[in-house]
C-alpha cells in the first residue's frame, strides 16, 4: 500500500469505529471513491484489533472488572463485576451467532456494497436521531440487566451490514432503553471488546491459514489506527456528557444521500456497486 493509503485508512478506522457513522463503511467506499486497490478485509481486520486495544486501554478499570466478574461468576457470586461481565457476554451473543451465519451461508463476500452503506447510513441516521432525542436518561449501566443486553445485542448483530454502525446502532439501543448518553457509548464500547476480537481473530486465522502473510504496510497501519482510536475515545467520551446525536445522524443522511445521488447518477465510483 502506498503511505497515503495507510494513513487514510488508519483515520477514517480510528475516528469512525467510534463515532456513530460506520467505520466498515467507510472503509469500504475508501477504494470506490479513490480507485485505489480494495484493502481487503484482513487490513480492514488489523485495523480493527487497532481500535481494539485502544478501548482496552482506555476502559482498563471495566476490562479489570469484568476479569473480576468472571471469576466471580465461576465462584456463583453475584456481584456488580459478575452481572458487568454477564451483560457484555449476553450482549454479544447474537453477532456472533449472526456472523456465523453469515460466514456458512458466504453471504459475507457478497455485501460490501455501496449502495447498501448508503441506505443503511440514511436508516440508522434516522433512527438514531429518533432514539436520542425521544429516548430517556434515567437509565446507568448499574441497571442493565438480561433483558436490555440482549436487546442492545441483537441491535449490534446489524452492524454486520455495511453501513449500520456498531458503534451507532447499540448506542441507538440503548438510548431507545432509556439509558443516558454516557452508559450508553459506555456499554457500547465495553460490548465492542468481545465482538471485534472474535471477528478479528476468525478473519485474520482464515487469512494465514489459507497462505496469507499480513504486510508491514497493514500492521503499521494497525498500529497507527491504535493511537488515532485510543484519542477518538477520549474526546467522544466527552462530547457525549454535553451534546447530543444530531450531528452524527445529520452526517449520516447527508454522506448516504450524496452517495446515492453519485451511484444513481452514473459517475464511475472506481468499483462495482
Amino acid at each position: 500500500m502506498l503511505i497515503i493509503q495507510i494513513v487514510v485508512l488508519a483515520l477514517i478506522q480510528g475516528i469512525t469505529e467510534f463515532l456513530p457513522i460506520s467505520s466498515s463503511g467507510h472503509l469500504i467506499l475508501v477504494p470506490i471513491l479513490t480507485g485505489w486497490p480494495d484493502q481487503g478485509v484482513v487490513t480492514d481486520m488489523v485495523t480493527n484489533v487497532g481500535t481494539l486495544l485502544a478501548v482496552i486501554v482506555y476502559f482498563w478499570r471495566d476490562v479489570v472488572a469484568m476479569m473480576r466478574g468472571a471469576v466471580d461468576v465461576l465462584r456463583r457470586e453475584q456481584t456488580r463485576d459478575s452481572r458487568l461481565v454477564t451483560n457484555v457476554v449476553i450482549g454479544t451473543i447474537p453477532i456472533i451467532l449472526a456472523g456465523l451465519a453469515l460466514k456458512l451461508s458466504g453471504l459475507d463476500q457478497h455485501i460490501r456494497s455501496a449502495t447498501l452503506v448508503a441506505v443503511n447510513l440514511i436508516v440508522f441516521g434516522i433512527l438514531l436521531y429518533v432514539a436520542d432525542v425521544y429516548g430517556l436518561m434515567r437509565r446507568t449501566m448499574a441497571e442493565m440487566n438480561w433483558k436490555t443486553s440482549l436487546i442492545i445485542g441483537f441491535a449490534q448483530a446489524l452492524s454486520l451490514s455495511p453501513g449500520t454502525s456498531r458503534s451507532g446502532i447499540t448506542m441507538t439501543a440503548g438510548r431507545g432503553l432509556g439509558f443516558n448518553r454516557p452508559d450508553a457509548a459506555r456499554f457500547s464500547f465495553l460490548l465492542s471488546i468481545p465482538a471485534n476480537g472474535a471477528a478479528s481473530i476468525l478473519v485474520i486465522g482464515d487469512a494465514l491459514e489459507s497462505g496469507q502473510s499480513i504486510s508491514g504496510p497493514v500492521i503499521l497501519t494497525g498500529i497507527l489506527t491504535f493511537f488515532i482510536a485510543l484519542g477518538t475515545i477520549t474526546v467522544l467520551m466527552r462530547l457525549v456528557r454535553s451534546m447530543g446525536f444530531l450531528p452524527f445522524a445529520a452526517y449520516r443522511i447527508l454522506m448516504g444521500a450524496v452517495l446515492l445521488g453519485l451511484i444513481y447518477s452514473g459517475i464511475p465510483l472506481g468499483a462495482v456497486n
